[in-house]
């Protein structure tokens, strides 16, 4: 599948087959999260890859839209260190093109994934910051469910061309 083929293909996931996902396919999600640009190469992401089904069975008691991982073999967590960066916020911004650039791998790879925001929700980064025993440096930013699709979608054109102006802004 090429580049713009799993751009405009990609959809939201939410059901899965149990089928565990290989290592080889995780490292390649995770090199393609880290090859995402980052404001003056700071990369400040971090990763926690989450396949303990106890945990993934828990998270849904904090966040109310993750009911998804209770079928999911896989999550990844994608977390910002707030040290590792030289302006503040722009961790957010890094972290949501790394988070964007292992969906679009996930869904080349052949599996299904969704986004579940976790900031700037404080009961989910509570949650999942105390699940997960992170350290205070680390803000959890989002979540990914991930596994081997148990449905189809269509793919979505979400083109909108009056959300589009040249060189100012016109109503």
């Amino acid at each position: 599948m090429d580049s713009l083929e799993a751009i405009f293909t990609r959809r939201s996931i939410r059901k899965y087959k149990p089928d565990p996902i290989p290592e080889e396919d995780i490292e390649t999600m995770l090199r393609a999260a880290m090859s995402a640009p980052s404001a003056n190469n700071y990369q400040p992401w971090r990763f926690i890859i989450i396949d303990e089904r106890t945990l993934l069975d828990a998270i849904p008691e904090f966040h109310p839209y993750s009911e998804m991982l209770k079928e999911a073999p896989l999550a990844i967590l994608v977390c910002g260190d707030k040290t590792a960066v030289g302006h503040p916020g722009y961790v957010y911004l890094d972290c949501s093109a790394a988070t964007q650039n292992l969906l679009i791998s996930a869904h080349a790879l052949g599996l299904g994934a969704v986004w579940l925001g976790m900031y700037p929700r404080k009961s989910r980064m509570d949650g999942i910051r105390k699940l997960l025993q992170l350290s205070n440096n680390l803000e959890p930013i989002s979540l990914i469910s991930i596994g081997y699709p148990n449905q189809e979608k269509l793919p979505a054109n979400r083109f909108d061309k009056n959300k589009v102006c040249r060189n100012k802004w016109e109503v």
